[in-house]
């Protein structure tokens, strides 16, 4: 795209959440923290899920990132989130 230097160039593409994925996730007493493959991390508190606050250390450390890294799953807690859930404030 050929622009004047006083023309700003339009923005084809819009930001979908979607196109984010995880490649790890932590914990800390009251928050998770997700990192993205964009570098990005992205932190929510454990509030927001009450079976991931209930739960014990290690049961949080037993995450299985599925879907390519779409989404997050704890199988003995029946709980699922997704990233585009988390980036967009809550799943």
């Amino acid at each position: 795209m050929i622009t004047s230097p006083n023309e700003r160039p339009s923005l084809t593409h819009s930001y979908r959440p979607t196109t984010a994925l995880a490649q790890a996730v932590t914990f800390d007493d009251i928050t998770m923290h997700v990192q993205l493959t964009d570098g990005r991390t992205v932190s929510v508190p454990l509030l927001w899920f009450p079976r991931l606050q209930a739960a014990r250390p290690e049961q949080r450390l037993q995450v299985e990132i599925g879907g390519g890294g779409r989404g997050l799953h704890w199988d003995e807690l029946d709980e699922d989130l997704s990233v585009a859930g988390l980036l967009a404030g809550g799943d």
